[in-house]
């Protein structure tokens, strides 16, 4: 412990004095030794913590998203280098620059949280021990001493002996309710956020690593906490039921207003939406304008969820513009789509159609021969018409005397032309 406060001595006195003033404000309002004054001071720290957190959330949520997008490109380079680990890592950082992604960016809120967390432990452990610490002063301390939530003192914990919590003016039954309520809170909301997160604002059509780690984790912690929890003392257990729930309101929030595309929040967005531009004729607000103007600006990119939303709108009549704006339009939905007209297919034809449609194709195939040996047999005529004719020119007497050369023409086995003189041998 003292280890572990001489590293946050930096932060303790204004985690203190944060407290001292909230509970000024308080205790003028519910009593200074009250249990309200003093828990609502602990709330109070903490939603002032968790505001000037905001930007670091906002950079949480955009790393989340681009270590999202960039998981098949992690994958394919892993698999690309799965012998060379040196060259993986190589790869994997250039990435990351090319990117501009950073890996520990969704850790920065537990991380900036970390001081003031242990500073408020430190905190409450002085005042379990009587001991004086930043701002607090010895009539602080006795105050803070007397205040119990439901029961149970700020500084008790759920591993604290009888004579111990007795000292503090309560019993260890009580003490031990009031913790394991808080514990199963805690827990609990731990595990609803990390659940939301993983089954509402998570591309479902990137099935990666990343997604079976994050679901993981959804178990991980809240048992993690469960385990802490009983060593942490009734104050601390406030301030991390409180950042709990903030966490879970804000990321719901989020996820209802700015969910992660391919998502089903971001299906359950864009029907809202749908619904609101056909209930006003018109994209009300500026952001929803640049939503619709982002999905435009996509084509043919836009995934399953922004198709649908512009197939909608086209139905209803209207046709989504550049500048986040939509029109009266009678395009058609083909059109919205960005493709041309669908390619009709033939009708299925009934088992009778098609036994007509093949007693009408074997007719034709058994006229087909007849029709063959017909018109074989016409011509057939006509040639011996043909052959008969020479045969009558010769059979008459012609009118003049054919020559020797045109007999010799018309015996056959002869070749044409003048012919050569035999040998005299074979004469």
């Amino acid at each position: 412990m003292d280890t572990i406060a001489s590293l946050f001595s930096f932060i303790t006195t204004p985690v203190s004095w944060v407290i001292v003033q909230f509970h000024r404000l308080y205790g003028a309002i519910f009593g200074p030794d009250t249990g309200w004054a003093w828990g609502l001071s602990i709330v109070s720290l903490v939603v002032l913590i968790r505001i000037c957190l905001i930007p670091l959330f906002v950079k949480q949520i955009k790393s989340t998203r681009n270590m999202q997008a960039l998981q098949p490109k992690m994958k394919a380079i892993q698999e690309r280098y799965k012998s060379d680990k040196q060259r993986q890592s190589e790869e994997m950082m250039k990435l990351y620059k090319e990117t501009g992604t950073n890996p520990l960016s969704s850790c920065l809120p537990i991380l900036a949280q970390s001081p003031f967390f242990f500073a408020l432990y430190h905190v409450l452990s002085g005042i379990a021990s009587g001991k004086t610490i930043g701002v607090i002063n010895q009539p602080l301390l006795e105050s803070a001493q007397k205040a119990h939530i439901m029961g149970a003192p700020l500084a008790a914990k759920f591993t604290d002996s009888a004579s111990k919590v007795e000292s503090l003016g309560a019993t260890l039954t009580d003490v031990r309710v009031v913790t394991a309520i808080m514990i199963v809170l805690m827990s609990a909301s731990q595990f609803f956020t990390q659940r939301q997160l993983m089954t509402k604002n998570v591309d479902l059509s990137v099935k990666t690593p990343f997604m079976q780690q994050q679901k993981m984790l959804m178990y991980v912690f809240p048992v993690m906490f469960a385990v802490m929890g009983i060593n942490f003392p009734v104050g601390v257990l406030v301030y991390w039921l409180t950042t709990n729930v903030w966490t879970m309101g804000q990321q719901m929030y989020v996820i209802n207003q700015n969910p992660t595309p391919g998502s089903k929040a971001q299906a359950s967005y864009l029907e809202r939406l749908s619904k609101s531009i056909a209930a006003h004729s018109d994209v009300r607000g500026k952001r929803r304008r640049a939503v619709v103007q982002a999905i435009v600006a996509k084509g043919p990119d836009r995934n399953d969820n922004e198709r649908k939303f512009i197939t909608g709108l086209a139905k209803q009549g209207f046709a989504a513009q550049a500048d986040g704006s939509v029109v009266k339009s009678e395009t058609t939905v083909a059109e919205a789509e960005g493709s041309g007209p669908k390619r009709q297919q033939p009708k299925r034809q009934t088992k009778a159609q098609r036994q007509s449609a093949a007693a009408q194709q074997g007719t034709a195939d058994a006229e087909a021969p007849a029709k063959t040996s017909l018109d074989k047999g016409t011509s057939d005529e006509d040639s011996g018409a043909k052959q008969d004719a020479p045969q009558d020119a010769k059979s008459k007497p012609a009118a003049k005397p054919a020559s020797g050369t045109a007999r010799s023409k018309a015996q056959s086995g002869q070749r044409k032309g003048q012919q050569r003189p035999k040998h005299p041998s074979k004469k």
